[in-house]
């Protein structure tokens, strides 16, 4: 007997996954939560299996449920981008985008796109939470953000951008009043401006190549900051040697306002990604800021 999934109910399962609530789920969908329960129960009779699990306070996918949403989430994207191609593939980005950045990358890269997105399409707003807190994408309503590392939520599609580099720069006169870094061991002797992770709390290392290997370095200083912005005003008023991307310092660079130290040491980088819910994946003014992002480097 061959078994047809009523695809309907399928989008259902995989929006109450990716929120973990039916009040959330029912309200994006513009549902009630009742109709909602019953289409999924409808669901669990079809296939003879539990999908959820239900208590008062929250909503969770059993085993079964967590091997048909992971089955399930990728073929419905395409199914929907496949509609969106055959409907209409030229429809102008519209209504409101919701993203979240990194504060340095967002102020540096971002924003630059976001303002030719918003000039070439007056029917779109752009929503842009510009901070180094780690936001939840659903609980929060975001349509995507911004992420560094390798990203884990299975529940979520990662678009690869291009890699941030690291970089160690100084203004040229802290280098005069206080010498050149010309080894790592040499950076004992310099103030080394440092920044505070704010998930773990602890101090972010410096990341090196040493002899084709990469080389985390604990540094000391007595300056911390929480954010990247202040480290860049700091290292260019010449308070010390700093280690950004790359992209927060091109300009100083390319100006001589900061000049690169350990440059035999250079060469690490970093995940960079846009992230977003399956939901996400075919809407036009979400595509046009992702191929907006894919062309840029920095």
């Amino acid at each position: 007997m061959t078994l047809i999934m009523d695809l309907n109910a399928l989008r259902l399962l995989v929006r109450v996954a990716e929120t973990r609530s039916f009040t959330r789920a029912a309200g994006d969908l513009g549902l009630t939560q009742s109709g909602l329960s019953r289409a999924i129960s409808r669901l669990e009779q079809q296939l003879g299996v539990r999908l959820l699990q239900r208590n008062t306070r929250s909503v969770s996918l059993t085993p079964d449920g967590q091997v048909l949403v992971e089955r399930a989430a990728p073929l419905l994207a395409e199914l929907a981008h496949a509609e969106h191609l055959l409907l209409d593939r030229r429809e102008s980005p519209s209504g409101m985008l919701k993203i979240s950045t990194p504060s340095l990358f967002g102020r540096k890269v971002v924003m630059p796109v976001i303002g030719e997105l918003t000039a070439q399409h007056p029917g779109l707003s752009i929503e842009a939470v510009m901070t180094d807190r780690v936001v939840d994408i659903i609980d929060e309503g975001f349509d995507a953000v911004v992420r560094t590392g390798v990203i884990q939520d299975q529940r979520l599609i990662a678009r690869p951008l291009a890699p941030l580099r690291w970089v160690t720069v100084a203004a040229p006169g802290y280098l005069e009043r206080h010498g050149t870094p010309r080894h790592l061991a040499d950076l004992q002797q310099h103030n080394c401006l440092a920044v505070r992770n704010l998930r773990s709390g602890r101090l972010v290392d410096w990341q090196f190549m040493d002899q084709g290997k990469p080389l985390d370095l604990a540094v000391q200083g007595r300056l911390i900051f929480d954010i990247g912005d202040a480290l860049v005003d700091a290292v260019l008023g010449g308070f010390g040697i700093a280690q950004l991307m790359e992209f927060a310092v091109r300009e100083a660079l390319d100006t001589g306002r900061l000049v690169p130290v350990l440059q035999e040491h250079a060469g690490r980088s970093r995940e960079l990604s846009l992230v977003y819910p399956p939901s996400r994946q075919c809407s036009p003014k979400l595509t046009a800021f992702a191929e907006a992002l894919v062309r840029l480097s920095w």
